[in-house]
């Protein structure tokens, strides 16, 4: 008969046994029971529908991971099998994890992008305004790249008059990450004071993995609490990464964010030749209407001036003895036209012409008439100083002249 052998060696054996047969693992499961610990260690299981294995990734591979695991996610995993000697528990240790059906980055790109959605990084209300005449431009990438050469050479043919000032840093690779933060800070604390600044982040184009450093959170977090505005121009106009997102605005190449965040040196110069005809046509307006209320106000003076009162009382004067001369002269041929036409009527109702033997005077209705001007039936009178005879005409007979 066999003698017995401990339990610590049986989970020893069993410990050598199953490491040495499941040295490599390929699995897919789904995750629960998900933790990360403050260690970094992250532990959870895995399952199917019918059992599930305990697993562990370790903080120097769970460092590496580009996405973050979530519960009831489905999962590839490659690892190795280990057991834990004390308890006689066996676990997963997971090396790499991969989201299954889909791409880690795309999946951690993802994740990411939806993480920062609901923290606000992306409301448009936050946005910063460029300033439209900016005197430097701080840039921070590659200063071994083609991106800088590009940006120089659109710069100084657009707006020569404005400073860009590169602060580099790495822009894919190990590092790059934390490079591209430091740059972010020291800028927007160089420029804290500057209002007329401006920060250009950026790269040329790449693979998804050569500007995976613009996805990283820490590179959102720092553009997002930067003060000065921020462009981001990362790869060609089809890419599309996190910070361009959080940034104030996005180019789509790193020469595309020179023109957007400057004007157009030709433009300028056309703008102030129309500025300066503008200002040449209104000032020559307002000459024009000053003179022209100048010599109304010289007019209106010397309309209203004491001369021109004095003359105006003096003709007023004038005038007025005038219409006085005229009326009084109208008034003496009246009255004179008046006595004349007394004398008259007076000269020819003398008594003495009335007196004459044989002779009386006809009137009718007071007019003394010619007897010519008599007809029959007319009631006539006759005078003379002393009577006065009312006559009715019965015959009349006219005479011819000799």
């Amino acid at each position: 008969m066999n003698s017995p052998i401990t339990v610590s060696i049986l989970n020893e054996q069993i410990k050598s046994l199953l490491e040495t047969t499941f040295s490599n693992v390929y699995v897919e499961g789904e995750i629960s029971n998900l933790t990360y610990h403050n260690s970094g260690h992250i532990y959870f299981s895995i399952k199917d529908e019918k059992s599930n294995i305990s697993c562990v990734m370790f903080r120097g591979n769970a460092k590496n991971l580009r996405f973050r695991l979530e519960v009831g996610q489905k999962v590839i995993i490659s690892g190795s099998l280990t057991v834990y000697v004390p308890r006689g528990n066996y676990q997963l240790l997971c090396t790499n994890i991969e989201p299954s059906g889909t791409g880690a980055l795309a999946l951690a790109y993802e994740q990411l992008k939806t993480k920062l959605q609901i923290k606000g990084y992306f409301d448009r209300s936050i946005k910063k305004t460029l300033p439209k005449f900016p005197k430097k431009i701080y840039v921070t990438t590659s200063n071994t790249g083609a991106a800088i050469e590009d940006m120089k050479k659109v710069l100084s043919n657009r707006y020569p008059l404005c400073e860009m000032i590169l602060v580099p840093s790495l822009v894919q690779g190990e590092g790059s990450k934390e490079s591209i933060v430091r740059a972010i800070e020291y800028i927007d604390k160089t420029a804290k004071d500057e209002n007329d600044a401006l920060l250009i982040v950026g790269r040329g184009g790449g693979s998804i993995e050569d500007l995976w450093s613009f996805n990283e959170e820490c590179v959102a977090d720092a553009i997002y609490n930067a003060k000065i505005p921020i462009i981001s121009a990362v790869g060609h106009e089809s890419d599309f990464v996190i910070s361009d997102f959080v940034a104030d605005i996005r180019a789509s190449t790193p020469s595309n964010a020179i023109e957007i965040s400057t004007p157009n040196l030709n433009d300028l110069r056309l703008y102030l030749d129309s500025i300066s005809s503008d200002i040449s046509e209104k000032v020559a307006y307002i000459i024009k209407h000053k003179e022209q209320k100048l010599l109304f106000l010289k007019d209106s003076f010397s309309k209203y001036s004491l001369d021109k009162k004095f003359e105006l009382v003096q003709q007023n004067i004038i005038q007025t003895k005038r219409n006085l001369k005229y009326t009084y002269t109208q008034l003496l041929r009246r009255k004179q036209e008046e006595i004349d036409s007394f004398e008259k009527v007076f000269s020819l109702n003398e008594p003495s012409k009335k007196d004459k033997k044989g002779f009386v005077q006809l009137t009718k209705d007071e007019h003394i008439i010619d007897i010519n001007a008599v007809d029959i039936d007319d009631i006539v009178y006759l005078e003379s100083s002393t009577c006065k005879i009312g006559c009715k005409v019965v015959t009349k007979k006219s005479y011819k002249s000799v």
